[in-house]
C-alpha cells in the first residue's frame, strides 16, 4: 500500500511472528523483527530509522538488535515490558516509548498507543494517512492472543480491543503480529462472540 507521499507498507511474513517495513525507496522503519535476516533482505539498500517492538515477547524482538545495528538505528519498546526483554537481550533498548509518542517515516507519522493486557506493555502503532494501524498482539483476525499460560489478563485484553481498537475509523486496517490482516469493521463485528468465547477459546498464538 502507497500513500500520497510515497510510504509503503511491506510484510515479512512467517515465523516466529510478522513483521512490517514501513518508508519508502530511502528510509523505514520496522516493526517486530523476530528473525532478523529476512527483513534485512526485504529492507535492502534502504536506511532503517528506527526499529519498534509492538511488545517484550520473544518472538517479536529476537531479531531486533541486529536489524538495528546495521544502521545504528535506535530500538523502541514500552518500559513496562523491559523485563521481558532481558528475558531474550543484555543490553536495553534506546527509546522508553510512551502513550502519545510518534515516529515519523516517508512523510507519514506513527502514533503510540498504549494497550495493555496481552503484556503490560503492548502497544498499537496507528497512521492516520496510511489508514492502518499496527496491533502487534493487541488484537488479530482470531480476536485476543493467548499466551503459554493462556489469558492470565482476559478482561483487560478485551478492554484494550474496545477503547483502543474499535473506536478507531472502521475502514482501518489492522497488521498483526500473527495471521492475515483485518478491518476494525470486521473486528467489530466479531467482538461480541470473542467476548462469549471467553478465555478458554483456543488460543491465536502461544508466547511466553
Amino acid at each position: 500500500m502507497t500513500s500520497p507521499v510515497g510510504a509503503r507498507i511491506e510484510l515479512v511474513a512467517g515465523a516466529p511472528a510478522n513483521a512490517w517495513i514501513v518508508g519508502d525507496d530511502e528510509e523505514v522503519i520496522v516493526i517486530d523483527p523476530g528473525a532478523a535476516g529476512d527483513v534485512l533482505a526485504a529492507v535492502g539498500e534502504r536506511e532503517v530509522l528506527a526499529v519498534i517492538c509492538t511488545h517484550g515477547h520473544a518472538g517479536h524482538i529476537a531479531g531486533a538488535p541486529e536489524v538495528a545495528e546495521r544502521d545504528e538505528a535506535p530500538i523502541a519498546l514500552h518500559p513496562l515490558d523491559r523485563s521481558a526483554w532481558r528475558d531474550v537481550h543484555s543490553a536495553d533498548p534506546d527509546i522508553a516509548m510512551e502513550e502519545g509518542g510518534s515516529f515519523d517515516v516517508a512523510g507519514v507519522t506513527l502514533e503510540v498507543v498504549h494497550a495493555p493486557g496481552h503484556s503490560r506493555g503492548s502497544v498499537l502503532l496507528y497512521c492516520e494517512a496510511l489508514d492502518v494501524a499496527f496491533t502487534g498482539d493487541v488484537v488479530t483476525e482470531r480476536g485476543p492472543v493467548a499466551r503459554a499460560d493462556g489469558f492470565p489478563d482476559w478482561g483487560r485484553q478485551l478492554d484494550a480491543i474496545g477503547a483502543h481498537v474499535l473506536t478507531l475509523p472502521l475502514e482501518t486496517r489492522l497488521l498483526p503480529g500473527h495471521g492475515p490482516e483485518l478491518t476494525v469493521e470486521t473486528a467489530d463485528k466479531s467482538f461480541s462472540s470473542w467476548y462469549s468465547a471467553g478465555p478458554d477459546q483456543p488460543a491465536a498464538a502461544d508466547e511466553p
